[in-house]
């Protein structure tokens, strides 16, 4: 086989190759976290993860080492009117050419034992681990002044 017939071969091998790998496209829109208070032990991340794919995908998993545990977390009724919030280590569903928000009072990333303060303007590096995309690190701004927006995040429309 000349080299010419070799390089073609595979070039038409990498081209068929390749919509298998593009089958789940995640961006994170909006990022943003924060913390209660200035001596707060725990904090939150919110943004907005859109999958301009044509497959869904999960969210699975999340790493940080700005605290000592970090999970996906979501508010539940207990049953009695009060919202608690609970680890989900499910993750969650990014469908196929949609977006699920993370979003104060909603599903958020949970940062538990911060490992240093969080203050404005810091900048938090946060791993998201999908089941098909794999991992994306987003570094996630630390903004003590946004303020909650009636329905959850801000600047954005939801169609879930």
């Amino acid at each position: 086989m000349s080299f010419k017939t070799l390089s073609i071969a595979g070039l038409a091998a990498a081209t068929f190759a390749l919509p298998a790998f593009a089958e789940s496209v995640i961006t994170i829109k909006d990022p943003y976290a924060r913390v209660a208070s200035k001596v707060a032990k725990s904090g939150a991340a919110f943004m907005m993860v859109e999958n301009t794919g044509d497959e869904a995908d999960q969210l699975i998993d999340v790493r940080t080492e700005a605290s000592k545990l970090v999970q996906l977390h979501t508010h539940k009724d207990a049953g009695d009117g009060v919202m608690q919030m609970r680890h989900v280590p499910e993750g969650f569903a990014i469908p196929a050419g949609g977006m699920h928000m993370l979003q104060r009072g909603g599903d958020h990333v949970m940062m538990m034992g911060l490992t240093g303060p969080l203050d404005h303007g810091d900048v938090v590096t946060v791993t998201l681990v999908f089941e098909k995309a794999g991992e994306i690190e987003v570094e996630i701004p630390v903004d003590l002044e946004r303020k909650p927006v009636h329905g959850g995040h801000s600047n954005h429309s939801s169609t879930d």
